[in-house]
């Protein structure tokens, strides 16, 4: 079972934080965007503040929060194609392959 735990302190950027992570991603910004990504990147901070919140002993770590499995692949092997039904709609072939112009100079 998961609990959470009592709410801490909000943690806000200061403008002097915004400009620096600003300058660490070599981005230029106004002061509308800084005042916008202020808010937004204190949001986020909060965010990951109540996620540390939560008791999470006893539950195992995982890479996916849903089961995973191949859909790409749920086929099932089968014989392969004849080799000259295959090649009769080859517009150039040679011997039993198909034959097509260099694209590279040598």
């Amino acid at each position: 079972m998961v609990s959470v735990q009592p709410e801490e302190e909000p943690l806000p950027l200061s403008r002097e934080e915004i400009q620096h992570i600003a300058t660490l991603a070599r981005v230029g910004l106004s002061e509308e965007d800084i005042a916008r990504f202020r808010e937004q990147l204190s949001e986020i901070l909060d965010y990951f503040q109540r996620l540390r919140q939560v008791n999470t002993e006893g539950v195992p770590p995982t890479a996916h929060t849903l089961p995973l499995h191949n859909i790409m692949r749920d086929d099932q092997p089968r014989p392969p194609f004849d080799k000259e039904e295959v090649l009769r709609n080859a517009p150039r072939r040679e011997e039993d392959f198909f034959s097509v112009r260099a694209i590279l100079e040598e």
